[in-house]
């Protein structure tokens, strides 16, 4: 096979992506000559980019918000003696510690991030009837926000790895 030495007007970098000798390998193909197309595909390589980071941070979510929930019901326990508060807390903290375990490897990530997910839907839920009935912003609404912030990121995660 013969090299020439001019350069081609397209290099090949994979069997279906090709690019201009003036485009960067690193950014999705685009055509020089359309400004709406480029600027539509870099905010997709940026959504991109942000929901990687999140699927990083569900193990330190889903440890954190286990932590939360494990103390928030202690706490509700010991003001008030609360039953109930300290059985959603350690609930709350086994489901979150058996999602984070089973992030920890590459075969079972989705599965803990469908835990995470599906008891930070549960809690939200639950937060969410506790603050319709009572109106108090705490402990309700707080942790409302939390598990809803939690629900997020463990919802892109998902997103993330089953794609």
């Amino acid at each position: 096979m013969a090299i020439s030495s001019s350069p081609s007007p397209h290099v090949l970098l994979s069997p279906t992506v090709r690019t201009s000798k003036h485009q960067s390998s690193l950014l999705p193909p685009f055509h020089s000559d359309s400004r709406k197309c480029n600027r539509s595909q870099k905010k997709v390589v940026s959504l991109r980019c942000r929901a990687q980071l999140l699927s990083e941070l569900a193990p330190a979510t889903s440890a954190a918000y286990g932590a939360l929930l494990l103390g928030g019901g202690v706490l509700a326990y010991a003001r008030s003696g609360s039953k109930g508060s300290v059985i959603g807390g350690l609930s709350g903290a086994a489901l979150m510690a058996a999602a984070y375990y089973l992030m920890q490897s590459p075969e079972t990530k989705v599965i803990g991030d469908a835990i995470g997910f599906g008891s930070a839907f549960l809690f939200s839920a639950v937060f969410g009837i506790r603050l319709a009935s009572t109106r108090k912003l705490i402990p309700s609404g707080l942790l409302l926000a939390l598990s809803m912030g939690s629900l997020s990121v463990f919802f892109s995660a998902y997103l993330q790895d089953k794609i």
